[in-house]
């Protein structure tokens, strides 16, 4: 898909099936003693309450390379441990970025039965095409790419194994 499409995409749908339990899912999600050990290896901090904040923490490296030092930020809207997290979302990784302002994350965490959670990760993006390019994948995974699929494949991969795909 290129960019010009990935951008006029307003909300973007990811699904992951993953063999562990909901409440293992909800605190890889919002627990900084679990979030840096997948994906982008970034410190997730949340105040789990309405209202409370939301910031994601580049990596020593990430600055040193030039990324800000809070890459995203934004509010908690809902928290319903460990089923259902809706957050508002700003990238801070550019000017442009940052003056798209926020949009709404939405995780849904569902026990499918046997073992196995559904976690799907709706993204409204209705006003900011800079960040819906960005969160797609569009660009080279180890260039600083993969978005939502790398973020959701790498959490699979470590919930069920223990190990990044990265590591």
């Amino acid at each position: 898909m290129t960019n010009s499409t990935a951008t006029s995409v307003t909300t973007q749908v990811f699904r992951v099936y993953i063999k562990t339990s909901a409440e293992r899912v909800w605190e890889a999600i919002t627990s900084p003693e679990w979030n840096d050990k997948y994906g982008y290896h970034a410190v997730s901090e949340y105040d789990l309450k309405p209202g409370g904040a939301y910031r994601a923490l580049a990596t020593a490296d990430m600055v040193a390379g030039g990324a800000p030092e809070v890459l995203i930020d934004g509010e908690v809207v809902e928290v319903d441990p460990p089923h259902k997290l809706v957050q508002t979302y700003r990238m801070l990784f550019s000017p442009a970025h940052e003056a798209e302002g926020f949009n709404v994350v939405t995780y849904d965490i569902v026990d499918e039965g046997q073992g196995v959670v559904r976690l799907t990760v709706t993204h409204d993006l209705s006003t900011a095409p800079i960040t819906a390019a960005t969160v797609h994948g569009d660009t080279p995974l180890f260039e600083g790419g993969g978005g939502w699929s790398w973020i959701l494949s790498d959490l699979k991969s470590f919930l069920e194994s223990g190990t990044s795909i990265a590591d």
